[in-house]
Protein backbone atom coordinates (compact mmCIF):
# COMPACT_ATOMS: atom_id res chain seq x y z
CA UNK A 1 0.00 0.00 0.00
CA UNK A 2 1.52 3.84 -0.86
CA UNK A 3 2.42 5.93 1.90
CA UNK A 4 -0.52 8.16 0.66
CA UNK A 5 -3.26 5.76 0.76
CA UNK A 6 -2.45 5.37 3.90
CA UNK A 7 -2.33 8.89 5.08
CA UNK A 8 -6.43 9.12 3.18
CA UNK A 9 -7.19 6.35 5.15
CA UNK A 10 -6.35 7.82 8.61
CA UNK A 11 -8.27 10.94 7.44
CA UNK A 12 -11.08 9.45 6.04
CA UNK A 13 -10.93 6.94 9.21
CA UNK A 14 -11.14 9.91 11.52
CA UNK A 15 -13.81 11.68 9.61
CA UNK A 16 -15.92 8.76 10.08
CA UNK A 17 -15.43 8.55 14.10
CA UNK A 18 -15.97 11.85 14.35
CA UNK A 19 -19.43 11.62 12.62
CA UNK A 20 -20.20 8.79 14.16
CA UNK A 21 -20.09 10.25 17.61
CA UNK A 22 -21.70 13.26 17.00
CA UNK A 23 -24.75 11.90 15.38
CA UNK A 24 -24.59 9.32 18.63
CA UNK A 25 -28.06 10.34 20.74
CA UNK A 26 -27.79 8.22 23.54
CA UNK A 27 -25.19 6.73 26.27
CA UNK A 28 -25.65 3.49 24.85
CA UNK A 29 -25.02 4.85 20.82
CA UNK A 30 -21.89 6.25 22.19
CA UNK A 31 -20.75 3.32 23.47
CA UNK A 32 -21.20 1.48 20.18
CA UNK A 33 -19.48 4.27 18.95
CA UNK A 34 -16.34 3.02 20.98
CA UNK A 35 -17.06 -0.64 20.57
CA UNK A 36 -17.24 -0.55 16.89
CA UNK A 37 -13.53 1.74 16.46
CA UNK A 38 -11.81 2.32 19.68
CA UNK A 39 -11.18 -1.16 20.95
CA UNK A 40 -8.37 -3.18 20.66
CA UNK A 41 -9.64 -5.49 17.57
CA UNK A 42 -10.87 -1.66 16.04
CA UNK A 43 -9.62 0.01 12.84
CA UNK A 44 -7.55 2.34 15.46
CA UNK A 45 -5.71 -0.24 16.97
CA UNK A 46 -5.33 -2.18 13.41
CA UNK A 47 -3.65 1.25 12.10
CA UNK A 48 -1.57 1.21 15.11
CA UNK A 49 -0.11 -2.15 14.68
CA UNK A 50 0.62 -1.53 11.25
CA UNK A 51 3.61 0.82 12.19
CA UNK A 52 6.01 -2.40 13.51
CA UNK A 53 6.43 -3.76 10.28
CA UNK A 54 6.97 -0.23 8.86
CA UNK A 55 10.23 1.18 7.90
CA UNK A 56 12.12 3.75 10.48
CA UNK A 57 11.57 6.84 7.98
CA UNK A 58 7.55 5.90 7.69
CA UNK A 59 7.25 5.17 11.34
CA UNK A 60 8.40 8.95 11.89
CA UNK A 61 5.89 10.08 9.41
CA UNK A 62 3.01 7.88 10.02
CA UNK A 63 3.68 7.38 14.11
CA UNK A 64 2.42 10.87 15.09
CA UNK A 65 -0.35 10.88 12.81
CA UNK A 66 -1.97 8.04 13.99
CA UNK A 67 -0.97 9.03 17.51
CA UNK A 68 -2.92 12.30 17.18
CA UNK A 69 -6.34 9.97 15.29
CA UNK A 70 -6.10 7.86 18.63
CA UNK A 71 -5.67 11.11 20.86
CA UNK A 72 -8.25 12.99 18.98
CA UNK A 73 -11.02 10.20 18.63
CA UNK A 74 -10.58 9.22 22.45
CA UNK A 75 -10.90 12.86 23.61
CA UNK A 76 -14.39 13.33 21.86
CA UNK A 77 -15.49 10.10 22.80
CA UNK A 78 -14.76 11.10 26.47
CA UNK A 79 -16.59 14.97 25.70
CA UNK A 80 -19.54 13.64 23.51
CA UNK A 81 -20.48 10.72 26.22
CA UNK A 82 -20.38 13.94 28.81
CA UNK A 83 -22.49 15.27 26.68
CA UNK A 84 -25.32 12.87 26.36
CA UNK A 85 -25.35 12.14 30.00
CA UNK A 86 -25.98 15.42 30.38
CA UNK A 87 -28.56 15.71 28.05
CA UNK A 88 -30.08 12.50 29.34
CA UNK A 89 -29.99 13.69 33.12
CA UNK A 90 -31.90 17.21 31.98
CA UNK A 91 -34.72 15.43 29.86
CA UNK A 92 -35.57 13.07 33.17
CA UNK A 93 -35.61 16.22 35.42
CA UNK A 94 -37.90 17.81 33.05
CA UNK A 95 -39.96 14.59 33.06
CA UNK A 96 -39.96 14.74 37.15
CA UNK A 97 -40.81 18.02 37.44
CA UNK A 98 -43.81 17.88 35.16
CA UNK A 99 -45.48 14.68 37.13
CA UNK A 100 -48.62 15.63 37.81
CA UNK A 101 -49.37 14.28 41.98
CA UNK A 102 -52.88 14.45 41.35
CA UNK A 103 -53.34 12.18 38.62
CA UNK A 104 -55.04 8.81 39.22
CA UNK A 105 -52.79 5.63 39.89
CA UNK A 106 -54.46 2.42 39.09
CA UNK A 107 -54.96 -0.04 42.19
CA UNK A 108 -52.34 -2.75 42.08
CA UNK A 109 -53.31 -5.93 42.52
CA UNK A 110 -50.87 -8.44 44.34
CA UNK A 111 -51.54 -12.10 44.12
CA UNK A 112 -51.26 -14.64 47.36
CA UNK A 113 -51.53 -18.42 48.14
CA UNK A 114 -54.47 -20.05 48.30
CA UNK A 115 -54.68 -21.50 52.06
CA UNK A 116 -55.01 -24.90 50.45
CA UNK A 117 -51.61 -24.01 48.62
CA UNK A 118 -50.21 -23.04 52.01
CA UNK A 119 -50.78 -25.50 53.97
CA UNK A 120 -50.10 -28.37 51.50
CA UNK A 121 -46.81 -26.71 51.00
CA UNK A 122 -46.06 -26.60 54.67
CA UNK A 123 -46.86 -30.28 55.17
CA UNK A 124 -45.07 -31.31 52.25
CA UNK A 125 -42.03 -29.32 52.90
CA UNK A 126 -41.61 -31.67 56.41
CA UNK A 127 -42.49 -34.78 54.36
CA UNK A 128 -39.96 -34.90 51.73
CA UNK A 129 -37.41 -33.54 54.45
CA UNK A 130 -38.38 -37.32 55.99
CA UNK A 131 -37.86 -39.21 52.92
CA UNK A 132 -41.66 -39.36 51.41
CA UNK A 133 -42.17 -39.15 47.86
CA UNK A 134 -45.16 -36.53 46.85
CA UNK A 135 -47.28 -38.09 44.23
CA UNK A 136 -50.88 -37.08 42.25
CA UNK A 137 -52.91 -39.39 41.61
CA UNK A 138 -56.17 -39.42 39.40
CA UNK A 139 -59.95 -37.94 40.28
CA UNK A 140 -61.59 -40.02 37.93
CA UNK A 141 -61.45 -43.16 38.93
CA UNK A 142 -61.79 -46.88 38.71
CA UNK A 143 -64.02 -48.97 41.20
CA UNK A 144 -61.46 -51.78 41.79
CA UNK A 145 -58.64 -48.87 42.72
CA UNK A 146 -61.72 -46.90 44.71
CA UNK A 147 -63.20 -49.48 46.35
CA UNK A 148 -62.30 -53.26 46.13
CA UNK A 149 -58.25 -52.68 46.47
CA UNK A 150 -58.73 -50.98 49.28
CA UNK A 151 -60.84 -54.14 51.22
CA UNK A 152 -64.34 -52.52 50.16
CA UNK A 153 -65.99 -55.61 47.94
CA UNK A 154 -69.55 -54.56 46.67
CA UNK A 155 -71.79 -56.18 49.42
CA UNK A 156 -69.01 -54.63 52.01
CA UNK A 157 -71.42 -52.22 54.41
CA UNK A 158 -68.56 -49.75 54.03
CA UNK A 159 -70.11 -48.85 50.82
CA UNK A 160 -72.80 -47.56 52.04
CA UNK A 161 -70.43 -44.84 54.56
CA UNK A 162 -69.80 -42.85 51.30
CA UNK A 163 -72.21 -40.99 48.84
CA UNK A 164 -70.16 -41.66 45.39
CA UNK A 165 -70.61 -39.56 42.28
CA UNK A 166 -70.98 -42.31 39.28
CA UNK A 167 -70.19 -40.86 35.77
CA UNK A 168 -72.08 -41.67 32.77
CA UNK A 169 -69.10 -44.07 31.86
CA UNK A 170 -68.56 -47.98 31.76
CA UNK A 171 -67.08 -48.00 35.69
CA UNK A 172 -65.79 -44.49 36.06
CA UNK A 173 -66.75 -42.47 39.31
CA UNK A 174 -65.50 -40.00 40.73
CA UNK A 175 -62.89 -40.85 44.02
CA UNK A 176 -63.94 -41.05 46.90
CA UNK A 177 -61.21 -40.01 48.93
CA UNK A 178 -56.99 -39.98 48.33
CA UNK A 179 -56.55 -43.42 49.19
CA UNK A 180 -56.58 -44.30 45.40
CA UNK A 181 -52.79 -42.51 45.27
CA UNK A 182 -51.48 -45.29 47.67
CA UNK A 183 -52.57 -48.37 45.30
CA UNK A 184 -51.36 -46.95 42.35
CA UNK A 185 -48.26 -46.31 43.90
CA UNK A 186 -48.09 -49.68 45.22
CA UNK A 187 -49.17 -51.07 42.21
CA UNK A 188 -46.00 -49.90 40.40
CA UNK A 189 -43.57 -49.69 42.93
CA UNK A 190 -42.29 -52.18 45.00
CA UNK A 191 -41.19 -51.83 49.19
CA UNK A 192 -40.10 -50.13 51.32
CA UNK A 193 -41.97 -46.64 50.04
CA UNK A 194 -43.17 -43.87 51.78
CA UNK A 195 -45.70 -41.30 50.04
CA UNK A 196 -47.92 -38.06 50.99
CA UNK A 197 -50.12 -37.43 48.43
CA UNK A 198 -52.86 -34.51 48.99
CA UNK A 199 -55.83 -33.48 46.36
CA UNK A 200 -59.83 -32.92 45.85
CA UNK A 201 -61.98 -35.61 46.61
CA UNK A 202 -65.95 -35.65 46.06
CA UNK A 203 -68.54 -37.40 47.38
CA UNK A 204 -72.70 -36.69 46.30
CA UNK A 205 -73.79 -33.94 49.42
CA UNK A 206 -75.86 -31.32 49.70
CA UNK A 207 -73.66 -27.75 50.19
CA UNK A 208 -74.23 -25.90 53.11
CA UNK A 209 -72.00 -24.09 55.76
CA UNK A 210 -69.76 -27.70 56.86
CA UNK A 211 -70.49 -29.97 53.94
CA UNK A 212 -69.32 -29.97 50.00
CA UNK A 213 -69.32 -32.27 46.98
CA UNK A 214 -66.07 -31.33 46.70
CA UNK A 215 -63.02 -31.45 49.77
CA UNK A 216 -59.58 -31.74 50.05
CA UNK A 217 -57.86 -34.84 51.85
CA UNK A 218 -54.39 -35.58 52.14
CA UNK A 219 -53.04 -39.35 52.48
CA UNK A 220 -49.79 -40.64 54.22
CA UNK A 221 -48.40 -43.87 53.50
CA UNK A 222 -45.59 -46.21 54.33
CA UNK A 223 -44.89 -49.85 53.60
CA UNK A 224 -42.03 -51.77 55.14
CA UNK A 225 -40.60 -54.48 56.56
CA UNK A 226 -41.69 -54.15 60.62
CA UNK A 227 -43.49 -50.91 60.39
CA UNK A 228 -45.60 -50.58 64.13
CA UNK A 229 -48.17 -48.13 65.39
CA UNK A 230 -45.25 -45.75 66.99
CA UNK A 231 -44.24 -45.29 63.48
CA UNK A 232 -47.70 -44.13 62.62
CA UNK A 233 -48.21 -42.08 65.46
CA UNK A 234 -44.62 -39.90 64.83
CA UNK A 235 -45.99 -39.73 61.47
CA UNK A 236 -49.46 -38.10 62.82
CA UNK A 237 -47.28 -35.48 64.88
CA UNK A 238 -45.33 -34.82 62.58
CA UNK A 239 -48.19 -34.00 59.88
CA UNK A 240 -49.65 -31.91 63.33
CA UNK A 241 -47.22 -30.02 63.53
CA UNK A 242 -46.48 -28.73 60.11
CA UNK A 243 -49.97 -27.69 59.56
CA UNK A 244 -50.29 -25.99 62.71
CA UNK A 245 -46.77 -24.45 63.05
CA UNK A 246 -46.35 -25.33 67.05
CA UNK A 247 -44.10 -27.84 68.51
CA UNK A 248 -45.30 -30.31 71.40
CA UNK A 249 -48.60 -31.26 69.90
CA UNK A 250 -50.29 -33.40 72.27
CA UNK A 251 -52.04 -36.41 70.50
CA UNK A 252 -54.49 -39.27 71.13
CA UNK A 253 -55.57 -42.48 69.15
CA UNK A 254 -58.87 -44.24 69.81
CA UNK A 255 -59.75 -47.25 68.54
CA UNK A 256 -61.82 -47.37 65.32
CA UNK A 257 -62.56 -49.16 62.15
CA UNK A 258 -61.79 -48.64 58.30
CA UNK A 259 -61.76 -50.98 56.02
CA UNK A 260 -58.73 -51.11 54.86
CA UNK A 261 -56.74 -50.64 58.14
CA UNK A 262 -56.15 -53.26 60.52
CA UNK A 263 -56.29 -52.17 64.09
CA UNK A 264 -57.99 -48.36 62.78
CA UNK A 265 -57.88 -45.71 65.11
CA UNK A 266 -58.88 -42.37 65.17
CA UNK A 267 -56.45 -39.22 65.97
CA UNK A 268 -57.37 -36.07 68.35
CA UNK A 269 -55.23 -33.49 68.80
CA UNK A 270 -55.33 -31.50 71.94
CA UNK A 271 -56.98 -28.37 71.41
CA UNK A 272 -54.54 -25.56 70.39
CA UNK A 273 -56.85 -22.94 70.84
CA UNK A 274 -57.81 -23.13 74.85
CA UNK A 275 -57.15 -24.46 77.88
CA UNK A 276 -60.09 -24.23 78.86
CA UNK A 277 -62.71 -25.63 76.34
CA UNK A 278 -64.33 -23.37 73.60
CA UNK A 279 -66.16 -23.67 70.96
CA UNK A 280 -63.84 -24.82 68.35
CA UNK A 281 -63.17 -28.31 70.91
CA UNK A 282 -66.94 -27.97 72.00
CA UNK A 283 -65.38 -27.92 75.46
CA UNK A 284 -63.86 -31.76 75.70
CA UNK A 285 -60.19 -30.04 74.53
CA UNK A 286 -59.51 -32.23 71.89
CA UNK A 287 -60.45 -32.11 68.59
CA UNK A 288 -60.52 -34.88 66.28
CA UNK A 289 -58.22 -35.10 62.96
CA UNK A 290 -59.26 -38.36 61.23
CA UNK A 291 -58.78 -41.97 60.50
CA UNK A 292 -55.76 -44.06 60.22
CA UNK A 293 -54.22 -47.49 61.42
CA UNK A 294 -51.96 -50.09 59.90
CA UNK A 295 -52.57 -51.39 56.25
CA UNK A 296 -55.10 -53.81 56.17
CA UNK A 297 -53.08 -57.03 54.90
CA UNK A 298 -56.09 -57.60 52.06
CA UNK A 299 -55.05 -53.93 50.43
CA UNK A 300 -50.88 -55.59 50.28
CA UNK A 301 -52.37 -58.55 48.53
CA UNK A 302 -54.53 -56.74 45.97
CA UNK A 303 -51.31 -54.39 44.91
CA UNK A 304 -48.75 -57.84 44.52
CA UNK A 305 -47.29 -56.89 47.99
CA UNK A 306 -46.81 -59.82 50.57
CA UNK A 307 -47.95 -59.42 53.66
CA UNK A 308 -46.01 -61.78 55.68
CA UNK A 309 -43.06 -59.26 54.70
CA UNK A 310 -44.01 -55.93 54.77
CA UNK A 311 -46.64 -54.26 56.39
CA UNK A 312 -47.69 -50.57 56.72
CA UNK A 313 -49.57 -47.70 58.22
CA UNK A 314 -51.82 -45.24 56.53
CA UNK A 315 -53.69 -42.34 57.35
CA UNK A 316 -56.23 -40.10 55.70
CA UNK A 317 -57.53 -36.65 56.77
CA UNK A 318 -59.79 -33.91 55.30
CA UNK A 319 -57.23 -31.14 54.95
CA UNK A 320 -60.41 -28.85 54.26
CA UNK A 321 -61.67 -29.06 57.78
CA UNK A 322 -57.92 -28.72 59.11
CA UNK A 323 -57.51 -25.72 57.05
CA UNK A 324 -60.63 -24.18 57.83
CA UNK A 325 -59.27 -25.04 61.81
CA UNK A 326 -55.80 -23.99 60.80
CA UNK A 327 -57.56 -20.02 59.66
CA UNK A 328 -60.65 -20.07 61.96
CA UNK A 329 -62.91 -20.27 58.48
CA UNK A 330 -66.24 -21.02 59.29
CA UNK A 331 -67.92 -21.66 56.42
CA UNK A 332 -66.70 -23.97 53.66
CA UNK A 333 -67.99 -22.66 50.46
CA UNK A 334 -65.90 -19.75 50.91
CA UNK A 335 -62.87 -21.91 50.31
CA UNK A 336 -63.80 -22.82 46.71
CA UNK A 337 -65.79 -19.39 46.10
CA UNK A 338 -62.25 -17.75 44.20
CA UNK A 339 -63.60 -14.38 46.29
CA UNK A 340 -60.28 -12.22 46.25
CA UNK A 341 -61.03 -10.50 49.03
CA UNK A 342 -61.14 -13.55 51.11
CA UNK A 343 -57.86 -15.00 49.45
CA UNK A 344 -56.00 -11.91 50.14
CA UNK A 345 -56.40 -12.06 53.70
CA UNK A 346 -53.51 -15.03 53.05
Amino acid sequence: MLMRDLKKIIRELEEKILAALNKAQTEKEVEQVRLDYLTRQGPVAQLMNRLKTMEAKDKKVFGPLLNDLRQKTSETFEQRLLQVKETERIALQKKKTLFDVTAYKPKTLYGSLHPYSYVIEKIENVFISMGYAIVDSQEIEDEFTNFEALNIPADHPARDMQDTLWLDLPDRLMRTHTSNAQIRHMQQHKPPLAILSSGRCYRYEATDATHDYTFMQTECLMVAENISMANLIAAIKAFLEALFEKKDIKMRVRPSYFPFVEPGIEADMQCIFCTKGCSVCKGTRWIEIGGAGLVHPNVLKACKIDPEKYNGFAFGFGLTRLTMLKYGINDIRVLNSGNLDFLRQF
